[in-house]
């Protein structure tokens, strides 16, 4: 890790193929815990269910209409640094196959884009929320703490919303963005 246990998760470059599938990785966060000298470990658990009102808004879907949810607790050693819920559509996760447990070299976004659904796009919005019970005591963080989420939104060359991911890390994280100036 760097110091103070920050992680910094850059997204100036986060998510390209070259990053997130350098080193054999498995997606994005295990390149970026490997870089910083730590030791990544995910679990999750993949099913299906509907997608949150404002989830199924983004994906365009009818509220409660089913996705494929990959549901994760990311770890650096045995400190968890995150939990992330990433919602896609049937149709693009059955042509994925992100229903495998191993998403394979580069995660569930290589997947889409060796099925046809490359990400050309990626929207994030960050906002704070107060942690309820369960994420205050995974954090080690008081109840009604201000924590950080990232809504990660990937979009295809035709503007379709192939993917909708809700993180949630914990304390430390540092996060770069980079925006074209023209």
């Amino acid at each position: 890790m760097s110091s103070a246990n920050q992680i910094v998760r850059d997204a100036t470059e986060r998510y390209t193929t070259a990053r997130r599938e350098s080193g054999e990785s498995r997606g994005a966060f295990e390149t970026e815990i490997k870089r910083l000298g730590g030791d990544p470990r995910v679990e999750t658990v993949v099913k299906r269910g509907g997608a949150p009102t404002g989830v199924s808004d983004l994906l365009d879907i009818a509220s409660g209409e089913l996705t494929v949810i990959r549901a994760r607790h990311m770890y650096d050693g045995e400190r968890l640094v995150q939990l992330a819920d990433s919602y896609v559509p049937l149709d693009v996760a059955e042509a994925a196959r992100i229903e495998d447990q191993d998403p394979g070299l580069g995660g569930i976004i290589s997947r889409m884009r060796d099925a046809g659904f490359e990400q050309t796009e990626v929207i994030e919005e960050v906002s704070q929320y107060a942690a309820s019970d369960i994420e205050a005591t995974a954090f080690g963080v008081e109840e009604g703490s201000l924590l950080l989420r990232i809504v990660h939104t990937g979009y295809t060359a035709s503007g379709r919303a192939v993917e909708v991911t809700v993180h949630k890390p914990g304390p430390g994280w540092v996060l770069r963005y980079s925006a074209p100036v023209g």
